[in-house]
């Protein structure tokens, strides 16, 4: 298992084990937002995983450290960089999977289980593209593969119940109703890459796959925060054109000052992520399509959004959060 400290790397490693599997997760020996997490603490988050340190992105570590000259069956990865920036994107999106799945392939492994994401549908951005030449690798491999490309996550709809609860208005580009999704919470998701192991209609596809409920708008979020919070719903739109200048100022600062670079690059998945629904997108139209989106499990955004808002931590967003 790679990428099983993040959260639904964790929610993943239960799912496994759940269901009888025996899990050995390769992990940096500090993971987390900063490095948050030293070895004590992951081992309390991977309970009965076995846990061996190395780096992810090192073909020898893997290879020492990691697969150790032993036999697996399976390969899942929930591994993915995490500031979607240029370099790190293709360091660790595609590098360290071709790597991995390369030595996957002398260990043995005849199954592998890869968590992407329904983006790569429209690749405009690196990590996009790094997470696709991945796929198309891993495709061309022989290894029987489950290629799973989930929808929005609950944790990257989080980032303004604060705000909300702050009495401040909800923020939204344009009118709030340029894009859509199908929200999945990380446990629906761990089953089902879970499952992906055992079910032979999963093996060999690319699976979009969104949370239960009809697709909402950024503008159908914040209305049902306000509803939670007993409020009249108060929005702030903001125009689209303000990260286009935002980004344009960024990349012509960034031939100068390379960290201005990578911001932009930051941007510029603000701006994708502004515009671009996270549903499938039919390629005959060019137009998403929430109809043709399967759907998972039993959590849904309202009741997430209740539980924040009745005090609830909330969770680990990440280095993409925009709000």
């Amino acid at each position: 298992m790679l990428g099983a400290t993040g959260t639904i790397g964790r929610a993943t490693v239960r799912a496994l084990q759940a269901r009888g599997h025996a899990v050995v997760c390769f992990v940096r020996p500090r993971a987390g937002p900063g490095g948050s997490l030293d070895a004590a603490a992951i081992a309390g988050l991977l309970a009965g995983a076995e846990l061996r340190f190395g780096d992810p992105c090192d073909t020898a570590s893997l290879a020492r450290d990691g697969l150790r000259g032993e036999r697996f069956d399976t390969l899942v990865s929930c591994l993915a960089s995490r500031t979607g920036a240029p370099r790190d994107a293709w360091a660790i999106d595609h590098d360290a999977h071709v790597s991995a799945l390369a030595q996957a392939a002398e260990a043995g492994v005849r199954q592998v289980v890869q968590l992407s994401a329904i983006c790569v549908q429209k690749p405009l951005l690196d990590f996009q593209q790094a997470k696709l030449a991945f796929e198309r690798t891993l495709m061309d491999s022989g290894i029987a593969f489950s290629i799973v490309r989930p929808t929005a996550f609950f944790k990257s709809l989080s980032g303004q119940v604060a705000r909300v609860r702050a009495g401040k208005p909800f923020l939204v580009f344009g009118d709030g109703r340029l894009t859509a999704c199908k929200p999945i919470a990380d446990e629906d998701l761990a089953d089902y890459l879970a499952d992906c192991l055992d079910d032979p209609a999963r093996c060999n596809r690319v699976l979009p796959i969104g949370g239960p409920g009809p697709a909402l708008t950024p503008r159908d979020q914040g209305e049902c925060l306000f509803r939670l919070l007993g409020r009249p719903p108060r929005f702030r739109q903001v125009p689209v054109a303000l990260l286009d200048g935002l980004i344009a100022g960024l990349t012509l600062g960034g031939r100068l000052v390379p960290a201005l670079a990578d911001k932009a690059a930051f941007a510029r998945i603000g701006r994708y992520y502004a515009t671009e629904s996270m549903l499938v997108l039919d390629p005959r139209t060019g137009r998403y399509d929430a109809e043709a989106t399967p759907s998972t499990g039993t959590r849904t955004l309202p009741d997430f959004y209740a539980a924040l808002v009745g005090g609830a931590a909330a969770p680990e967003r990440g280095d993409h959060a925009v709000f």
